[in-house]
């Protein structure tokens, strides 16, 4: 019998464009005898829109927008007269059994641990981590102090948020450069992708990021740069994770001053170095620190953590992603690809995961006995 596999993509987010790369890599590396493809495309606006079951490759992203009552190009392009379908979230995953969702949503409202409650409460098996994982995850605020409490060493950071800045912006940019050095990188404290992202070389560019960054978020998080290679690791499992080989980021297009949104999905020239050479003795400490990131945040299925190494090997985690860029370009998969697992099986093995923590979840007792 074949899985029936929702595939959730697009939402309402700033990283809507590369959920739908996401989406599209996904699908097309699935096994069509194995699972059952069934897209649910979320707008800009929020709309849940159900489409037509996958049965071929699909050949262009554009496949998978859908629009209300018109004929979907997905439809067309496999001799269908299927329509997208407007839906209530709650109606996900009641027609059939043996159903598993997986949420290939980046940014808020889908990676943050809302859709996952929506899940949680539908009782749904699905893909990734839970509410608290992801919740905790994308807020970098949140974050930090549980790496902070697990003993994680981290830049110097200062939070903010937007009714204090207006107030007191001034004042607050004087604080903020007393307290850390320049460079600085502004962001906001609830979005993935590098998406607000700016580096402050002067207190003038400081409230220029500080403001460009409030155009995403009402918190935002000000860290002080370092001189520090970025190298990222891949979690991958349940209570008893794993880790990958270790991979490290060379942004080298002209004009990037660091892995942004455009060195991430737009340009060619960024090199990725898998593996990483690293000391045997730090490549351990950064699996170490990984492995506790992941627990710290009760993590299920995928987490890539994303490190600064400097020359003299001092190690500091900057952030976890816990729905990292899954294309098979993407850092996340290259790594498990270095360490062994393909594309198609990594894909097959959080469907397993996800299906394993659900059965777990199950056998606990939810009522007391009299």
């Amino acid at each position: 019998m074949k899985t029936n596999l929702i595939l959730l993509y697009g939402g309402k987010s700033a990283e809507h464009e590369v959920s739908l790369r996401t989406a599209f890599s996904v699908i097309n590396a699935l096994d069509l005898h194995k699972f059952a493809a069934c897209p649910v495309y979320i707008t800009n606006d929020g709309e849940w829109i159900k489409g037509p079951e996958i049965t071929v490759k699909l050949t262009f992203v554009e496949q998978l927008r859908f629009q209300d009552a018109d004929e979907t190009a997905l439809a067309k392009e496999q001799n269908e007269t299927s329509t997208g379908v407007v839906i209530n979230p709650a109606e996900v995953g009641t027609e059939k059994t043996n159903t598993v969702v997986f949420p290939l949503l980046h940014g808020p409202n889908g990676e943050d641990g809302t859709v996952q409650g929506l899940l949680e409460v539908l009782n749904l098996p699905y893909v990734g981590n839970g509410v608290l994982a992801s919740a905790a995850g994308m807020d970098k605020i949140v974050m930090k102090k549980v790496f902070a409490d697990a003993g994680i060493p981290q830049v110097p950071t200062v939070s903010l948020r937007l009714i204090d800045w207006e107030q007191f912006g001034d004042e607050m940019t004087e604080d903020i450069c007393a307290a850390i050095k320049f460079p600085m990188f502004v962001k906001p404290a609830n979005l993935g992708s590098s998406v607000g992202i700016s580096k402050a070389e002067t207190p003038e560019e400081l409230k220029a990021a500080i403001v460009e960054a409030f155009r995403f978020d009402r918190r935002i998080v000000v860290e002080e740069g370092i001189n520090a290679r970025e190298i990222e690791m891949a979690v991958l499992g349940n209570d008893t994770p794993v880790c990958s080989v270790a991979g490290e980021i060379l942004p080298k297009g002209e004009g990037n001053v660091f892995y942004d949104y455009k060195a991430k999905y737009q340009d060619d020239d960024t090199i990725l170095i898998i593996p990483a050479e690293l000391d045997a003795g730090v490549l351990e400490q950064l699996k170490e620190y990984a492995i506790q990131a992941f627990l710290g945040v009760d993590g299920s299925g995928l987490v890539r953590a994303d490190f600064f190494v400097t020359k003299d090997n001092q190690i500091f985690l900057n952030e976890i992603n816990t729905m990292p860029g899954f294309t098979p370009v993407s850092m996340y998969p290259l790594l498990w690809e270095a360490s062994g697992l393909p594309y198609d099986k990594l894909i097959e093995q959080l469907v397993e995961l996800a299906l394993e923590r659900y059965e777990a979840k199950n056998r606990l007792q939810y009522k007391l006995e009299d």
